[in-house]
């Protein structure tokens, strides 16, 4: 494909994907996957040089552009914008009105959100790209051995984990077939790790996805207790079996209804030690893995996603026995959904006390601690651990 052909493909992309987050369609990645099956005409160096200007343009905006037109005019890249009408396969001449798009990191109304630490200065590492972190599974391997077959640094605190500068294809490499390692931000290892799962316990993972989280707590139980991971997507949920079966660990799984969840879990009332609830939200901390979803949040989205994390942590309360622990956490920087929720949590259910954490990252809030990309070197998070003592 000539420069020009890869440009073109690239708006016609970007057009998709802003509809797409507009409608809550497909994710970028999907559409960008969907879109080069379509073309199958393009090399491997023409999807590498596509994807980069796609998400280089998604980056640059915090709120969607007008169209990926705009959006590429909007870069002000003159390399780019020289490209315009020069063939057939070019896009369109540059005309008189030209609406080009205007670069900002993050919407107005989305910055009241943040924490107030998350200061201008740091607003720029939510939008870089992330480094590749792996987990090393304890049951299985040792990190430094893990180091010395696929490289990777060690993490601070982290006994289990490997940074990666650069990504690399994990799933091939026979460590990850043999269950050896997971893909795992370090972030997401120290919400585990804040858990202190212990051999032996009953644990829920109330919001376990597809059970990255999940195995971090298999291994910290050594294969002793019971671990229950439930959720309401049957997709997610169905892939932990596989995991698990390849991590050597045996977790219970439970696919939830939505509005019986109570019901089918009223059998754990009061016989958990620990339940984690990795709560849905606005992904607000994870913008350097999935930068679009700063166009798919709207302040009406932020409030359906408030009141889910409401329910989940009132149906996670029941489940834990006196003395167990309720470990609350969200892949956002947003107050409403930290500090915001467990302060409400508190308000609502009696017999709660908040546990302070002493992290050696991170920032303590009113209620718990938040991790960032600048400050912590992980996506961003919110966690924050209660005891029931009643």
């Amino acid at each position: 494909m000539t420069p020009a052909a890869r440009l073109q493909t690239a708006i016609e992309l970007l057009d998709t994907i802003i509809a797409a987050a507009r409608d809550n369609g497909p994710a970028a990645d999907t559409v960008i996957a969907q879109g080069f099956k379509a073309r199958r005409y393009a090399g491997s160096k023409d999807k590498r040089a596509i994807r980069d200007l796609v998400y280089r343009a998604i980056r640059a905006f915090g709120t969607p552009p007008q169209s990926g037109r705009a959006a590429i005019l909007g870069l002000g890249d003159p390399e780019l914008t020289a490209l315009f009408g020069t063939g057939s396969y070019a896009p369109a001449a540059l005309g008189a009105d030209e609406v080009i798009a205007a670069q900002s990191p993050v919407a107005d109304w989305m910055l009241r959100q943040f924490y107030p630490f998350i200061a201008e200065a740091e607003m720029p590492a939510l939008l870089e790209r992330a480094p590749l972190d792996l987990r090393v599974n304890r049951l299985k391997a040792k990190a430094a051995d893990m180091a010395d077959i696929l490289g990777g640094l060690p993490v601070k605190g982290l006994a289990d984990a490997l940074r990666f500068d650069d990504a690399f294809d994990v799933a091939a490499t026979p460590a990850y077939q043999s269950g050896l390692v997971e893909v795992q931000d370090a972030g997401s290892q120290w919400i585990s790790a804040v858990c202190a799962a212990r051999p032996g316990m009953t644990v829920v993972d109330l919001c376990a996805g597809a059970g990255g989280k999940s195995l971090a707590l298999a291994a910290d139980m050594a294969g002793e207790g019971r671990l229950i991971a439930s959720d309401t997507d049957r997709g997610r949920l169905s892939r932990l079996p596989e995991r698990a079966d390849r991590a050597g660990v045996a977790v219970e799984t439970r696919l939830l209804n939505p509005k019986q969840e109570a019901a089918q879990l009223a059998d754990l009332d009061g016989l958990a030690d620990i339940v984690l609830v990795d709560a849905p939200c606005s992904g607000s901390g994870t913008w350097r893995r999935n930068p679009e979803l700063r166009w798919r949040i709207t302040s009406a989205r932020l409030n359906r996603t408030l009141e889910a994390q409401a329910h989940v942590l009132d149906l996670a309360a029941p489940l834990v026995k006196p003395g167990g622990a309720l470990v609350y956490a969200v892949c956002s920087l947003f107050a409403a959904e930290g500090d915001g929720q467990i302060q409400q949590f508190l308000a609502r259910q009696s017999g709660w006390v908040v546990d302070p954490l002493s992290l050696p990252l991170g920032r303590a809030t009113d209620t718990g601690y938040a991790l960032t990309p600048a400050h912590d070197g992980t996506d961003g998070f919110f966690v924050a651990r209660l005891t029931r003592n009643s």
